[in-house]
């Protein structure tokens, strides 16, 4: 019954040691970090800033209707006013002030000025001796006012914040791959140390056995002393190898379970397989990159705000023409049921002219520094633009040797692992030294880690070039974010 207890009791902690740990796959890590990563909580609320502020100039095109109003405003003061006959009198004021104003704005794209209808109505109260009561009514007055008759914003933000709502949408795709490519380096750091303590303790097994058939052989007078502790040094130097890599594994498995928000950092990972033969030509990775990199928008965009700028010091520095003019009609009285009717026409229209006659050149110099910074960025767009380009060619030929240096790498590491168990059994043996044994584990442990390290190069670029680009080549389709709507 004991017995029986006691093996009851090891497999269940053999299985809850299994349910503890998870196994994920490079896949798997990916997508769960394009939704639970910082870097994807970070990239929504870019998204959202972007999004919010392209509603927000679409919603300055339509009318807006607002209210204000004074509920009410008391004063009960000495104040200084001048009389008909121009003398500066001390009068007590004792009042209350009440008011509301509805007005309808309206932006102008097509001329750059603002349209607006308001309705007004105030009320002041008169307190004291002379208790009265004074309305004034405005039932509609039509307003037009446009800052600059040469410069018309609008017609610029009609140009320039679509880009940058595109911009901001293709930034949180270029974003999507840039956690799977910071996805894929976590996990091949952890996997290359599980696989670095997985050697070291196969290592450390392999020392403790021949440095006891070591101790067996020098006890006969096979081997000489100094075989024996080159021997010794080596299983100690092992036991050192394995109590780093626990270290180095402890880390790695917390970078990979905080950034992929995992409840536990006990989690196994598998060694990715090769990806699908494809071919990528120069010709249409640029394609690919021109229709779908966030870049080529913004080099767009910031021509775009350059010459807006050279537009505005152009149309406000020189000739400076302000309109505003305004059409309604007002009546007021002390009696409110007597406002409605027989109203007063109210209009105007002021035309404002601005000419610098003597300025030691100030306009000149703004315009001209304007003009500069447009060919400056126009300069810097070009440089840009040769680089985006380079760095695509050159990705595009790395990439076509990767796959070649993987099964290279591959291979070495078996011929490697070979060579060691064909050394290891002829130390045994007696026909090799320790040194020739230790020479061959080395070369076996830098084949294995090559490997990884070619893999891990491998899945990078791989990455690496759908960012550059955008798009699937598997596929052959374009990469997509998932639709976020944001209401």
């Amino acid at each position: 019954m004991r017995n029986f207890l006691l093996f009851l009791i090891t497999v269940l902690c053999i299985v809850s040691v299994q349910a503890q740990t998870k196994k994920i796959t490079l896949e798997d890590a990916i997508k769960v970090a394009q939704k639970e990563s910082p870097d994807y909580v970070a990239a929504v609320n870019r998204f959202q800033s972007g999004y919010w502020g392209y509603r927000r100039y679409q919603a300055g095109f339509l009318p807006g209707l607002r209210l204000d109003a004074t509920l009410p405003n008391y004063s009960e003061s000495v104040t200084r006013i001048q009389n008909d006959l121009g003398q500066d009198i001390f009068v007590n004021q004792n009042q209350a002030i009440t008011d509301l104003n509805l007005s309808l704005r309206q932006n102008v794209p097509f001329t750059g000025g603002v349209f607006s209808v308001q309705s007004r109505l105030d009320r002041v109260d008169i307190f004291g001796e002379n208790e009265t009561t004074r309305y004034n009514i405005i039932p509609f007055s039509l307003n037009y006012f446009q800052n600059s008759l040469f410069y018309n914003p609008f017609k610029w933000d009609k140009k320039i914040e679509p880009l940058l709502y595109e911009e901001s949408k293709r930034d949180f795709v270029e974003k999507m791959e840039d956690i799977s490519l910071r996805t894929c380096r976590r996990y091949f750091g952890l996997l290359r140390s599980q696989i670095q303590l997985k050697i070291a303790e196969t290592n450390l097994a392999n020392q403790d056995t021949l440095y006891k058939i070591a101790q067996n052989r020098f006890k006969i007078g096979k081997i000489a002393e100094n075989e024996l502790l080159q021997l010794e040094l080596s299983l100690l130097n092992a036991r050192n190898n394995k109590t780093n890599s626990e270290i180095n594994l402890k880390q790695t498995s917390q970078n990979l379970a905080r950034f992929l928000r995992l409840e536990s950092e006990d989690v196994e990972l598998s060694v990715p397989e090769e990806l699908a033969l494809f071919d990528v030509s120069t010709q249409k990775a640029l394609e690919e990159a021109q229709n779908n990199r966030k870049a080529v928008i913004e080099f767009r965009r910031r021509r775009l705000q350059a010459e807006k700028e050279v537009a505005r010091v152009k149309g406000t520095n020189r000739l400076q023409i302000n309109l505003n003019a305004n059409f309604g009609i007002s009546q007021n009285g002390n009696d409110f049921d007597q406002l409605f009717g027989n109203y007063l026409r109210q209009q105007s229209v002021s035309l404002r002219l601005g000419v610098p006659i003597f300025d030691w050149g100030v306009s000149k110099a703004e315009r001209k520094v304007a003009e500069a910074d447009l060919e400056l960025t126009n300069t810097n767009i070009e440089q840009d633009q040769e680089a985006f380009e380079q760095e695509i060619y050159l990705h595009t030929l790395n990439w076509s040797n990767q796959r070649q240096f993987l099964a290279t790498a591959e291979k070495a590491q078996e011929v490697a692992a070979k060579r060691y168990d064909i050394s290891k059994a002829r130390f045994i043996l007696g026909k090799i030294t320790i040194t020739d044994l230790n020479l061959a584990q080395q070369e076996k442990d830098i084949a294995i880690v090559d490997y990884l390290e070619s893999l891990e190069k491998f899945w990078v670029d791989y990455y690496t070039l759908r960012r550059l680009t955008l798009y699937d080549f598997i596929e052959k389709d374009k990469i997509r974010a998932e639709d976020l709507v944001f209401d």
